[in-house]
């Protein structure tokens, strides 16, 4: 069986001309793991773009802008990065559609942080000025250490409660959404991971890393099994 999951998007201009873009690693790292990508571009009407959940069997929220602050009440910070509203309100959407399909989801970096904000959660703007510590987060040629919470589904999935992984974003989640739970740390303290609390909810995976980027596929293999 052919196995679709509906992939979010940015936009990119090039050469004074708009465009729908996705990192090939994203979709490498899901047709490895069996599965094909179909793009949502961020420009849909969010009714319209969640009608493409009728056809898939799962869900991927990727990496990309800031999340506008007025989603989870907050003011914009000096160090507030690019934002998409068009995009917030695509993958809001795609969310909620997904829960009312119980959709199995995988939410990568800022994937993670609309997924919290979706839910009832805030984020921190820009961690070097909110939060400052000991790793820089930004820092894209450098890795840091993860701790996972022993028996959650991250654990399950990747069979490790420690791990090393990729750094690249300067937002993360604050108060994390009620129905969510951290499950994976940085070694600042700052959140990596969270999964759903109730056990009965759809598979739901969610990182602050970019696992598409490693060569270890254990996240992708989890999601494909999950609506196998």
């Amino acid at each position: 069986m052919t196995r679709i999951v509906a992939v979010s998007a940015t936009r990119r201009t090039d050469a004074g001309r708009e465009r729908v873009a996705l990192n090939t690693a994203y979709v490498y790292a899901l047709m490895r793991a069996g599965l094909v990508p179909l793009l949502v571009p961020p420009i849909l009407d969010p009714e319209a773009a969640c009608a493409a959940l009728d056809g898939v069997h799962g869900l991927v929220l990727t990496g990309g802008e800031d999340v506008e602050p007025g989603r989870y009440g907050a003011t914009p910070h000096s160090k507030l990065g690019e934002t998409d509203r068009a995009r917030d309100a695509v993958e809001l959407a795609l969310i909620a559609g997904a829960e009312r399909r119980r959709l199995p989801v995988l939410a990568i970096c800022r994937g993670i942080q609309i997924l919290n904000v979706a839910l009832g959660g805030t984020l921190y703007q820009d961690l070097a000025s909110e939060r400052p510590g000991p790793v820089d987060h930004a820092d894209t040629r450098s890795r840091h250490g993860l701790r996972i919470e022993s028996g959650t589904l991250l654990h399950r999935t990747l069979e490790a409660v420690d791990a090393s992984v990729n750094t690249r974003h300067h937002q993360a989640i604050r108060d994390v959404a009620p129905g969510l739970r951290a499950t994976a740390w940085a070694e600042d303290g700052v959140i990596e991971g969270a999964e759903r609390k109730d056990p009965g909810a759809p598979w739901t995976l969610a990182v602050q890393w970019h696992p598409e980027d490693d060569v270890e596929g254990a996240l992708f293999r989890g999601f494909a099994e999950a609506i196998a």
